[in-house]
């Protein structure tokens, strides 16, 4: 695996110092930090356009694996939360996508060829290492079984997603408004899913859709149109549907949304839907081409340009 940043700008180089600080401060049982995805493999995006009245913005996130000692540490707790906060609240840092799994369960990984711990490692930067654990080699796995194991998702989480929107019609049209946006939410996360195991293998342990949304967006920068934020309506609706999983089932006496609202952010699900067949369905086909991964990345950079 690499340890250096000097493909990246110094301030870049001084905001992953800094993150690196913040991770050691709360989670000492930390056995490897390590920086993946697009400012790994010097791909990273910082581009604002116009397109059809509408401005996008998209600044590639931050992605970063903390390894820890054993699984207790890496599960949620008040200080993942600190960190997060450490570093969400710092308006200098660059926005930050963490994840974190015990190095048991990433060697495992490595050994069952899950694509996306294969690439952290192959594509990865080494930020900090305790130097007390080894990593397994990472095995390949032919590009029929990759294919085949990217349909097999699609094909599972894509169903569920589908299921979902149905449910959340049927809700609509009885006009259980609450129960619809929950509904709603469910297809929009399923989505999101199919997207992320298709693409990488991995599925995160989220539900905020937002997170899921900056996650997709980091892989298709395309995707950030689905939800546009141009609006204060368009922000109030996204923020009406990601509350959606928590608020419209356990605080349903606080939770209220409107049937046009609903009915924005249903087109808005569909869009999504469309997308993620297309994307999913197109990456599924280079799994089997020579020099995918090169083509992948020559398209993802044109989109963003």
């Amino acid at each position: 695996m690499k340890t250096s940043l000097a493909h990246l700008p110094e301030n870049k180089q001084e905001e992953l110092v800094l993150i690196k600080k913040i991770i050691l401060e709360y989670v000492k049982e930390t056995a490897m930090i390590i920086l993946f995805g697009s400012y790994a493999r010097g791909e990273w995006v910082e581009d604002c356009y116009v397109e059809d009245g509408t401005t996008y913005t998209y600044i590639s996130d931050f992605d970063i694996l903390v390894v820890t000692k054993n699984a207790k540490a890496a599960k949620c707790n008040p200080k993942w939360d600190r960190v997060r906060d450490k570093i969400d609240g710092n308006p200098s840092i660059t926005r930050t996508t963490l994840i974190a799994h015990s190095i048991q369960f990433l060697n495992a990984h490595l050994r069952d060829n899950y694509y996306f711990f294969v690439e952290i490692i192959n594509q990865g930067i080494l930020l900090y290492d305790s130097g007390n654990y080894t990593l397994e080699k990472p095995k390949s796995l032919s590009s029929k079984k990759r294919q085949q194991k990217a349909q097999d998702y699609f094909e599972d989480w894509f169903e569920s997603a589908n299921s979902f929107l149905i449910d959340f019609q049927n809700a609509f049209s009885r006009k259980d408004y609450k129960q619809a946006a929950f509904l709603l939410h469910q297809a929009t996360e399923r989505y999101y899913m199919t997207f992320l195991l298709v693409f990488t293998d991995y599925k995160p342990k989220i539900h905020d859709l937002k997170e899921l949304d900056a996650q997709v967006s980091q892989i298709k920068p395309t995707m950030c149109k689905v939800f546009p934020q141009a609006t204060e309506k368009e922000k109030r609706c996204f923020e009406l549907l990601r509350s959606a999983y928590i608020d419209a089932r356990y605080k349903r006496k606080y939770y209220s949304i409107t049937q046009e609202e609903l009915a924005y952010l249903a087109e808005r699900v569909k869009v999504l839907r469309d997308m993620t067949e297309k994307l999913c369905k197109e990456q599924i086909e280079t799994f089997v081409k020579p020099g995918n991964r090169e083509k992948a990345s020559s398209r993802k950079k044109k989109l963003s340009e």
